[in-house]
């Protein structure tokens, strides 16, 4: 069903100079999915998503948004219409809350920003999306601190609270438990499992344990083109992609094939 669709990317190509990092690739993400997009390092998925999200532009092919072309519009603008990545958040202000940087968040999304300072207070609208969103994150414990005196795990929960907070219609999650402890990654993962149902998320992940527990879908990318795409059983019974990553299982917790960027 075409209405099912939120992002469709058709023949997308990047060159840079006479290398070609991503090829005729065609991505459809459907409402609602839980897609997964995974390959060894170099295979374009860096360039893909940067492509979708407006950091770099194609130099061929074209990316629909929810069946509006969005191929030549910025970065802020596929925000605003619901392509959200949770690396193109800013970069978490330091010296204040989770709950003053939500409130920052909800009430620009809401049309309240230019008053974004009485939302704690005046706005109940605002202060009650903020609660919301710190009890689903797991902020609760610590909405009065510093931003700058949070555990790695809570700020990387705090990114993704703040791209939910833009109500987004997919939401791109690069790489979420990167560099989480192992003690802070339980609610990471539980995080992301709960996800609201009608938010399509594309989740770029080199951890094929938390690739196999979330993803519904998955696309592999090789040498900058799809290879495969099919659910969890099929990619990881592809003769393929296994051979893609040299014989290892894809449920191994660290891959050596897509440890690093790509």
């Amino acid at each position: 069903m075409i209405d099912d669709v939120v992002l469709q990317t058709h023949a997308l190509v990047r060159r840079f100079g006479g290398l070609v990092a991503t090829r005729d690739v065609h991505l459809t993400v459907r409402r609602g999915a839980r897609h997964a997009l995974i390959g060894p390092n170099g295979a374009g998925k860096t360039t893909l998503v940067n492509l979708l999200t407006g950091v770099l532009a194609p130099s061929s092919g074209r990316i629909d948004l929810a069946g509006r072309d969005i191929t030549a519009l910025p970065a802020h603008q596929r925000v605003g219409l619901g392509l959200v990545r949770t690396f193109q958040i800013n970069q978490l202000w330091p010296t204040i809350t989770p709950l003053q940087s939500l409130a920052l968040a909800v009430s620009s999304k809401q049309g309240a920003s230019r008053r974004w300072w009485q939302a704690l207070g005046d706005d109940a609208r605002v202060a009650s999306r903020c609660e919301v969103l710190l009890h689903q994150f797991r902020l609760d414990d610590v909405a009065g601190r510093r931003t700058a005196e949070l555990p790695y795990g809570k700020r990387r929960l705090l990114e993704i609270a703040l791209a939910v907070a833009l109500e987004p219609q997919l939401l791109l999650l690069d790489e979420p438990a990167a560099g989480v402890p192992a003690a802070e990654r339980a609610d990471i993962l539980a995080t992301i499992a709960a996800l609201p149902a009608d938010v399509a998320v594309l989740l770029i992940e080199h951890d094929m344990d938390l690739v196999f527990s979330f993803a519904t879908h998955m696309t592999v990318l090789v040498n900058g083109g799809v290879l495969t795409e099919g659910t969890p059983a099929q990619i990881a019974a592809d003769p393929e992609v296994r051979a893609v990553y040299l014989g290892e299982s894809l449920t191994g917790t660290r891959h050596a094939a897509g440890a690093s960027h790509g």
